[in-house]
Protein backbone atom coordinates (compact mmCIF):
# COMPACT_ATOMS: atom_id res chain seq x y z
CA UNK A 1 0.00 0.00 0.00
CA UNK A 2 1.41 3.62 -0.53
CA UNK A 3 -0.02 7.00 -1.69
CA UNK A 4 1.74 6.93 -5.59
CA UNK A 5 -0.66 6.93 -7.85
CA UNK A 6 -2.22 8.29 -10.76
CA UNK A 7 -4.94 11.38 -11.28
CA UNK A 8 -5.55 11.06 -15.31
CA UNK A 9 -2.48 10.50 -16.77
CA UNK A 10 -0.30 11.96 -13.94
CA UNK A 11 1.49 10.34 -11.49
CA UNK A 12 1.06 11.88 -7.98
CA UNK A 13 3.12 11.77 -4.64
CA UNK A 14 0.18 12.42 -2.40
CA UNK A 15 -1.45 15.36 -3.31
CA UNK A 16 1.88 16.47 -5.44
CA UNK A 17 2.56 15.76 -9.19
CA UNK A 18 5.50 13.81 -9.41
CA UNK A 19 6.79 16.43 -12.61
CA UNK A 20 6.62 19.21 -10.75
CA UNK A 21 8.93 17.89 -7.92
CA UNK A 22 11.24 16.53 -10.59
CA UNK A 23 10.89 19.92 -12.50
CA UNK A 24 11.95 21.67 -8.89
CA UNK A 25 14.84 19.50 -7.45
CA UNK A 26 16.21 17.99 -10.76
CA UNK A 27 16.88 14.42 -11.44
CA UNK A 28 17.68 11.77 -10.52
CA UNK A 29 15.58 12.12 -7.34
CA UNK A 30 14.19 9.79 -4.49
CA UNK A 31 10.47 11.06 -3.48
CA UNK A 32 9.08 9.84 -0.17
CA UNK A 33 5.78 9.58 1.09
CA UNK A 34 5.21 10.84 5.02
CA UNK A 35 1.85 8.97 5.15
CA UNK A 36 3.18 5.81 3.69
CA UNK A 37 5.63 5.73 6.03
CA UNK A 38 3.39 6.23 8.71
CA UNK A 39 0.79 3.67 7.38
CA UNK A 40 3.79 1.18 7.56
CA UNK A 41 4.77 1.77 10.68
CA UNK A 42 1.27 1.67 12.40
CA UNK A 43 0.19 -1.59 10.76
CA UNK A 44 3.05 -3.17 12.98
CA UNK A 45 1.89 -1.34 15.83
CA UNK A 46 -1.31 -2.22 15.74
CA UNK A 47 -1.15 -6.18 14.81
CA UNK A 48 1.19 -6.53 18.20
CA UNK A 49 -1.01 -3.71 20.35
CA UNK A 50 -2.21 -6.51 23.11
CA UNK A 51 1.02 -7.79 23.53
CA UNK A 52 4.12 -5.45 25.03
CA UNK A 53 6.94 -4.77 22.25
CA UNK A 54 8.96 -2.38 20.72
CA UNK A 55 9.05 -1.60 16.75
CA UNK A 56 12.50 -1.28 16.17
CA UNK A 57 12.93 0.48 12.32
CA UNK A 58 15.69 -1.21 10.70
CA UNK A 59 17.96 2.06 9.78
CA UNK A 60 19.75 0.01 7.23
CA UNK A 61 16.94 0.36 4.63
CA UNK A 62 16.95 3.65 4.46
CA UNK A 63 19.45 6.23 7.07
CA UNK A 64 17.60 9.70 5.89
CA UNK A 65 17.50 11.59 9.15
CA UNK A 66 13.78 12.97 8.67
CA UNK A 67 12.80 9.39 7.72
CA UNK A 68 13.97 8.31 11.44
CA UNK A 69 12.71 11.91 12.91
CA UNK A 70 9.48 11.13 11.50
CA UNK A 71 9.03 7.26 13.26
CA UNK A 72 10.40 8.33 16.27
CA UNK A 73 7.83 11.05 16.42
CA UNK A 74 5.56 8.10 16.48
CA UNK A 75 7.51 6.52 19.45
CA UNK A 76 9.54 3.85 16.72
CA UNK A 77 12.39 2.51 17.76
CA UNK A 78 16.12 1.80 16.13
CA UNK A 79 17.24 -1.56 14.52
CA UNK A 80 21.25 -0.93 13.90
CA UNK A 81 24.46 -2.10 12.76
CA UNK A 82 27.19 -0.03 13.16
CA UNK A 83 28.79 2.88 15.31
CA UNK A 84 27.20 5.54 12.47
CA UNK A 85 23.30 3.88 12.45
CA UNK A 86 23.99 4.74 16.50
CA UNK A 87 24.35 7.98 15.73
CA UNK A 88 22.15 8.66 13.00
CA UNK A 89 19.59 6.99 15.14
CA UNK A 90 20.21 9.30 18.51
CA UNK A 91 20.58 12.53 16.04
CA UNK A 92 17.05 11.73 15.51
CA UNK A 93 15.72 11.47 19.09
CA UNK A 94 15.34 7.89 19.25
CA UNK A 95 15.64 6.48 22.39
CA UNK A 96 18.41 4.47 23.95
CA UNK A 97 16.07 2.26 25.49
CA UNK A 98 14.65 1.67 22.28
CA UNK A 99 18.03 0.64 20.43
CA UNK A 100 19.21 -2.79 19.58
CA UNK A 101 22.44 -3.10 17.75
CA UNK A 102 23.23 -6.27 15.39
CA UNK A 103 25.83 -6.87 13.21
CA UNK A 104 28.82 -9.89 13.08
CA UNK A 105 31.67 -7.27 13.13
CA UNK A 106 30.91 -4.64 16.05
CA UNK A 107 34.72 -3.00 16.78
CA UNK A 108 35.86 -1.51 20.46
CA UNK A 109 34.86 2.03 19.60
CA UNK A 110 31.33 1.12 18.21
CA UNK A 111 30.91 -1.26 21.07
CA UNK A 112 32.31 1.74 23.51
CA UNK A 113 29.77 4.50 22.02
CA UNK A 114 26.75 2.15 22.51
CA UNK A 115 27.42 1.41 26.09
CA UNK A 116 27.99 4.94 26.70
CA UNK A 117 24.35 5.71 24.77
CA UNK A 118 22.79 3.16 27.12
CA UNK A 119 21.13 1.06 24.04
CA UNK A 120 18.71 -1.61 25.26
CA UNK A 121 20.87 -4.38 23.76
CA UNK A 122 23.22 -6.02 21.69
CA UNK A 123 22.28 -8.35 19.30
CA UNK A 124 25.43 -10.96 19.83
CA UNK A 125 26.46 -13.13 17.20
CA UNK A 126 29.56 -15.27 18.66
CA UNK A 127 31.39 -15.99 20.91
CA UNK A 128 34.12 -14.03 20.39
CA UNK A 129 32.28 -11.45 20.27
CA UNK A 130 30.91 -12.10 23.59
CA UNK A 131 34.03 -12.21 25.01
CA UNK A 132 35.16 -9.03 23.32
CA UNK A 133 31.94 -7.16 25.05
CA UNK A 134 32.23 -8.12 28.45
CA UNK A 135 36.47 -6.68 28.26
CA UNK A 136 35.34 -4.02 26.61
CA UNK A 137 32.46 -3.51 29.45
CA UNK A 138 34.32 -4.35 32.34
CA UNK A 139 37.13 -1.88 31.25
CA UNK A 140 34.50 0.73 31.60
CA UNK A 141 33.36 -0.39 34.90
CA UNK A 142 29.61 -1.25 33.13
CA UNK A 143 27.30 -4.17 32.08
CA UNK A 144 26.52 -4.70 28.41
CA UNK A 145 22.46 -6.16 28.14
CA UNK A 146 22.83 -8.41 25.14
CA UNK A 147 21.05 -11.09 23.47
CA UNK A 148 22.31 -14.04 21.84
CA UNK A 149 21.01 -14.27 17.59
CA UNK A 150 20.27 -17.80 17.58
CA UNK A 151 19.99 -19.20 13.49
CA UNK A 152 17.35 -21.35 13.83
CA UNK A 153 18.68 -23.11 10.19
CA UNK A 154 15.07 -22.28 8.48
CA UNK A 155 14.69 -21.58 4.87
CA UNK A 156 13.49 -18.38 4.21
CA UNK A 157 12.98 -18.62 0.53
CA UNK A 158 14.38 -15.48 -0.57
CA UNK A 159 17.14 -14.10 -2.39
CA UNK A 160 20.60 -15.97 -1.09
CA UNK A 161 22.38 -12.75 -0.90
CA UNK A 162 19.87 -11.65 1.82
CA UNK A 163 19.03 -14.80 2.96
CA UNK A 164 20.64 -15.08 6.86
CA UNK A 165 19.05 -17.62 9.54
CA UNK A 166 20.31 -21.01 7.58
CA UNK A 167 23.70 -23.09 9.06
CA UNK A 168 26.09 -21.55 5.99
CA UNK A 169 25.56 -18.47 6.68
CA UNK A 170 27.94 -16.04 8.61
CA UNK A 171 24.96 -14.35 10.86
CA UNK A 172 24.21 -16.02 14.34
CA UNK A 173 24.75 -18.80 16.47
CA UNK A 174 23.75 -21.77 16.00
CA UNK A 175 20.68 -23.24 17.33
CA UNK A 176 22.87 -26.59 18.49
CA UNK A 177 25.33 -24.27 20.54
CA UNK A 178 23.11 -21.80 21.90
CA UNK A 179 22.40 -23.25 25.55
CA UNK A 180 26.79 -23.33 25.45
CA UNK A 181 26.95 -19.93 24.46
CA UNK A 182 23.99 -18.73 26.94
CA UNK A 183 25.90 -20.65 29.79
CA UNK A 184 29.22 -18.62 28.42
CA UNK A 185 27.51 -15.51 28.85
CA UNK A 186 26.26 -16.17 32.07
CA UNK A 187 30.08 -16.76 33.74
CA UNK A 188 30.74 -13.37 32.11
CA UNK A 189 31.23 -10.58 34.92
CA UNK A 190 30.49 -7.58 32.88
CA UNK A 191 27.32 -9.55 30.67
CA UNK A 192 23.93 -9.59 31.37
CA UNK A 193 22.03 -11.91 29.58
CA UNK A 194 18.18 -9.90 28.84
CA UNK A 195 17.33 -11.98 25.63
CA UNK A 196 17.00 -13.86 22.25
CA UNK A 197 16.94 -13.12 19.11
CA UNK A 198 16.42 -14.01 15.45
CA UNK A 199 16.41 -12.91 11.97
CA UNK A 200 16.41 -15.28 9.02
CA UNK A 201 16.04 -12.64 6.20
CA UNK A 202 14.98 -10.23 4.18
CA UNK A 203 12.21 -10.25 1.40
CA UNK A 204 10.16 -13.27 2.80
CA UNK A 205 6.69 -13.15 1.29
CA UNK A 206 5.32 -16.40 3.15
CA UNK A 207 4.09 -16.58 6.73
CA UNK A 208 5.44 -20.11 7.22
CA UNK A 209 9.22 -19.45 7.68
CA UNK A 210 8.17 -16.70 10.43
CA UNK A 211 6.27 -19.66 12.33
CA UNK A 212 8.53 -22.19 12.24
CA UNK A 213 11.39 -19.83 13.17
CA UNK A 214 9.16 -18.92 15.87
CA UNK A 215 8.69 -22.36 17.28
CA UNK A 216 12.26 -23.50 17.32
CA UNK A 217 13.24 -20.03 19.03
CA UNK A 218 10.67 -20.95 21.87
CA UNK A 219 11.55 -24.35 22.33
CA UNK A 220 15.07 -23.10 23.01
CA UNK A 221 13.53 -20.39 25.69
CA UNK A 222 12.17 -23.08 27.54
CA UNK A 223 14.51 -24.67 28.13
CA UNK A 224 16.88 -21.34 29.20
CA UNK A 225 13.98 -20.51 31.64
CA UNK A 226 14.19 -24.33 32.91
CA UNK A 227 17.90 -23.35 33.66
CA UNK A 228 17.25 -20.12 35.00
CA UNK A 229 17.75 -17.68 32.74
CA UNK A 230 15.63 -14.45 32.69
CA UNK A 231 14.76 -14.07 29.16
CA UNK A 232 12.43 -10.43 29.55
CA UNK A 233 12.95 -9.73 25.65
CA UNK A 234 11.92 -12.17 22.23
CA UNK A 235 13.82 -10.09 19.49
CA UNK A 236 11.83 -11.56 16.06
CA UNK A 237 13.62 -9.82 13.66
CA UNK A 238 12.44 -8.25 10.59
CA UNK A 239 12.57 -9.45 7.11
CA UNK A 240 8.47 -9.22 5.57
CA UNK A 241 8.41 -8.54 2.36
CA UNK A 242 6.46 -5.98 -0.33
CA UNK A 243 5.19 -6.17 -3.68
CA UNK A 244 8.03 -5.55 -6.19
CA UNK A 245 5.85 -7.40 -9.13
CA UNK A 246 3.08 -10.03 -8.62
CA UNK A 247 4.15 -10.76 -4.93
CA UNK A 248 1.42 -11.08 -2.66
CA UNK A 249 3.00 -11.06 0.94
CA UNK A 250 1.19 -10.97 4.05
CA UNK A 251 -0.02 -8.32 6.07
CA UNK A 252 1.81 -7.58 9.66
CA UNK A 253 -1.47 -8.65 11.20
CA UNK A 254 -1.36 -11.53 9.32
CA UNK A 255 2.15 -12.72 10.70
CA UNK A 256 1.37 -11.34 14.05
CA UNK A 257 -2.13 -13.56 14.51
CA UNK A 258 0.27 -16.68 14.17
CA UNK A 259 3.10 -15.44 16.33
CA UNK A 260 1.13 -14.26 19.31
CA UNK A 261 -0.73 -17.41 19.67
CA UNK A 262 2.27 -19.07 20.36
CA UNK A 263 3.72 -16.51 22.35
CA UNK A 264 0.41 -15.31 24.85
CA UNK A 265 0.80 -16.06 28.27
CA UNK A 266 4.75 -15.46 28.07
CA UNK A 267 6.05 -12.61 29.51
CA UNK A 268 8.23 -10.79 27.64
CA UNK A 269 8.27 -8.14 25.59
CA UNK A 270 8.72 -8.73 21.65
CA UNK A 271 11.16 -6.50 19.73
CA UNK A 272 10.76 -6.46 15.83
CA UNK A 273 12.82 -4.75 13.18
CA UNK A 274 11.01 -3.77 10.47
CA UNK A 275 12.79 -2.08 7.31
CA UNK A 276 12.15 -2.38 3.70
CA UNK A 277 7.86 -3.04 5.14
CA UNK A 278 7.78 0.61 6.88
CA UNK A 279 9.97 2.64 3.95
CA UNK A 280 10.32 0.31 0.48
CA UNK A 281 6.86 1.24 -1.01
CA UNK A 282 7.32 4.83 0.25
CA UNK A 283 9.63 5.64 -1.84
CA UNK A 284 10.32 6.26 -6.09
CA UNK A 285 13.29 6.92 -7.65
CA UNK A 286 12.74 9.62 -10.59
CA UNK A 287 14.86 9.92 -13.79
CA UNK A 288 14.91 11.70 -16.91
CA UNK A 289 15.57 10.01 -20.62
CA UNK A 290 18.79 11.49 -22.17
CA UNK A 291 19.14 8.56 -25.23
CA UNK A 292 17.81 5.99 -27.36
CA UNK A 293 19.40 3.72 -28.88
CA UNK A 294 19.25 0.78 -31.08
CA UNK A 295 21.36 -1.94 -30.76
CA UNK A 296 21.82 -5.47 -32.48
CA UNK A 297 18.44 -6.75 -31.70
CA UNK A 298 17.37 -4.96 -29.02
CA UNK A 299 16.27 -0.90 -27.72
CA UNK A 300 17.92 0.94 -24.88
CA UNK A 301 16.48 3.38 -22.95
CA UNK A 302 19.36 5.67 -21.52
CA UNK A 303 18.65 7.75 -18.35
CA UNK A 304 20.56 9.79 -15.99
CA UNK A 305 20.22 7.25 -12.55
CA UNK A 306 22.82 4.50 -12.56
CA UNK A 307 23.47 1.81 -10.45
CA UNK A 308 25.37 3.92 -8.34
CA UNK A 309 22.01 5.24 -7.23
CA UNK A 310 19.93 2.35 -7.02
CA UNK A 311 22.08 -0.73 -6.65
CA UNK A 312 19.38 -3.57 -6.61
CA UNK A 313 18.66 -4.35 -10.01
CA UNK A 314 22.73 -5.08 -10.68
CA UNK A 315 23.08 -6.28 -7.65
CA UNK A 316 20.23 -8.95 -6.84
CA UNK A 317 18.96 -8.71 -10.44
CA UNK A 318 15.96 -7.57 -8.41
CA UNK A 319 12.86 -5.84 -10.45
CA UNK A 320 11.33 -2.43 -10.11
CA UNK A 321 8.23 -1.70 -11.44
CA UNK A 322 9.26 1.70 -13.79
CA UNK A 323 6.54 3.50 -15.20
CA UNK A 324 6.32 7.18 -17.02
CA UNK A 325 5.33 10.17 -14.85
CA UNK A 326 3.14 11.11 -17.73
CA UNK A 327 1.15 8.73 -19.24
CA UNK A 328 0.34 8.95 -23.36
CA UNK A 329 -0.78 7.34 -25.96
CA UNK A 330 2.06 4.89 -27.47
CA UNK A 331 3.83 2.45 -28.87
CA UNK A 332 5.53 0.04 -26.65
CA UNK A 333 8.93 -1.13 -26.94
CA UNK A 334 11.26 -4.09 -25.12
CA UNK A 335 13.94 -2.34 -23.83
CA UNK A 336 17.25 -2.20 -21.53
CA UNK A 337 16.81 0.63 -19.38
CA UNK A 338 20.64 1.58 -18.27
CA UNK A 339 22.53 4.10 -16.90
CA UNK A 340 25.54 6.07 -17.51
CA UNK A 341 27.90 4.27 -15.96
CA UNK A 342 30.62 2.64 -17.48
CA UNK A 343 29.41 -0.87 -16.04
CA UNK A 344 27.92 -3.46 -18.62
CA UNK A 345 26.15 -4.22 -14.66
CA UNK A 346 24.96 -0.96 -14.61
CA UNK A 347 20.77 -1.52 -15.55
CA UNK A 348 17.28 -0.64 -13.77
CA UNK A 349 15.95 -3.27 -16.10
CA UNK A 350 16.74 -5.41 -18.47
CA UNK A 351 14.11 -6.30 -21.78
CA UNK A 352 11.63 -5.08 -19.97
CA UNK A 353 8.46 -3.82 -21.96
CA UNK A 354 7.59 -0.29 -21.55
CA UNK A 355 5.75 2.51 -23.81
CA UNK A 356 8.20 4.18 -25.77
CA UNK A 357 9.88 7.19 -24.35
CA UNK A 358 10.85 10.60 -25.78
CA UNK A 359 14.11 12.54 -24.40
CA UNK A 360 13.66 14.26 -21.61
CA UNK A 361 10.94 12.26 -20.31
CA UNK A 362 10.10 11.86 -16.91
CA UNK A 363 10.32 7.92 -15.35
CA UNK A 364 9.55 6.84 -11.90
CA UNK A 365 11.37 3.57 -10.50
CA UNK A 366 9.06 2.39 -8.11
CA UNK A 367 9.41 0.90 -4.37
CA UNK A 368 12.75 2.62 -4.38
CA UNK A 369 12.63 3.42 -0.91
CA UNK A 370 14.32 0.81 0.28
CA UNK A 371 17.89 -0.28 -0.25
CA UNK A 372 18.27 2.81 -2.47
CA UNK A 373 19.59 5.62 -1.20
CA UNK A 374 21.46 3.73 1.42
CA UNK A 375 23.44 1.59 -1.23
CA UNK A 376 24.06 4.54 -3.17
CA UNK A 377 27.38 5.34 -3.68
CA UNK A 378 29.91 7.65 -5.55
CA UNK A 379 31.13 5.68 -8.64
CA UNK A 380 32.16 6.99 -11.69
CA UNK A 381 32.56 10.70 -9.35
CA UNK A 382 28.42 11.05 -9.29
CA UNK A 383 27.57 13.29 -6.90
CA UNK A 384 24.43 11.72 -4.70
CA UNK A 385 20.98 12.43 -5.49
CA UNK A 386 18.85 14.85 -4.03
CA UNK A 387 15.85 13.32 -1.77
CA UNK A 388 12.23 15.10 -1.11
CA UNK A 389 9.57 13.86 1.49
CA UNK A 390 5.71 14.71 0.45
CA UNK A 391 3.07 15.48 2.75
CA UNK A 392 0.18 15.76 1.66
CA UNK A 393 0.39 18.98 -0.44
CA UNK A 394 3.58 19.89 0.87
CA UNK A 395 7.03 19.08 -0.22
CA UNK A 396 10.48 19.54 1.51
CA UNK A 397 14.02 18.74 0.52
CA UNK A 398 15.79 16.61 3.16
CA UNK A 399 19.02 15.71 1.48
CA UNK A 400 20.58 18.35 -0.99
CA UNK A 401 21.88 16.94 -3.87
CA UNK A 402 25.98 16.89 -3.66
CA UNK A 403 28.24 19.28 -5.56
CA UNK A 404 31.40 18.48 -7.59
CA UNK A 405 33.53 19.96 -4.62
CA UNK A 406 31.29 18.07 -2.35
CA UNK A 407 33.25 14.95 -4.17
CA UNK A 408 36.90 16.10 -3.23
CA UNK A 409 35.97 17.89 -0.24
CA UNK A 410 37.35 15.06 2.30
CA UNK A 411 40.16 14.60 0.00
CA UNK A 412 43.91 15.64 1.51
CA UNK A 413 46.74 16.51 -1.10
CA UNK A 414 50.16 15.72 0.61
CA UNK A 415 53.05 18.63 0.85
CA UNK A 416 55.52 16.78 -1.36
CA UNK A 417 52.34 16.84 -4.19
CA UNK A 418 52.09 20.45 -4.19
Amino acid sequence: MHFFEYRGNELYAEDVPVRVLAEEYGTPLYIYSCNTILRHFRAYDEAYKTFPHIVCYALKANTNGSILRLLEKNGCGADIVSGGELFRALRAGISPDKIVYAGVGKTEEEIRYALRSKILMFNVESSDELKELDRVAGKMKVKAPIALRINPDIDPRTHPYISTGMKEHKFGISIEEAIENYRLASRLKNIAVVGVQKHIGSQITRISPFVDAMKRILTLLDELKRQKFDIRYLDIGGGLGISYLDERPPQPADVAKKLLSLVNGRKLTLVMEPGRSIVGNAGILVTKTLYLKKGEGKEFVIVDAGMNDLMRPSLYDAYHHIVPVVKRKRAEITADIVGPICESGDFLAKGRKIARVGHGEYLAVMSAGAYGMSMSSNYNSRPTIAEVMVRDGRHSLVRERESYEDLVRDEIVPGYLR
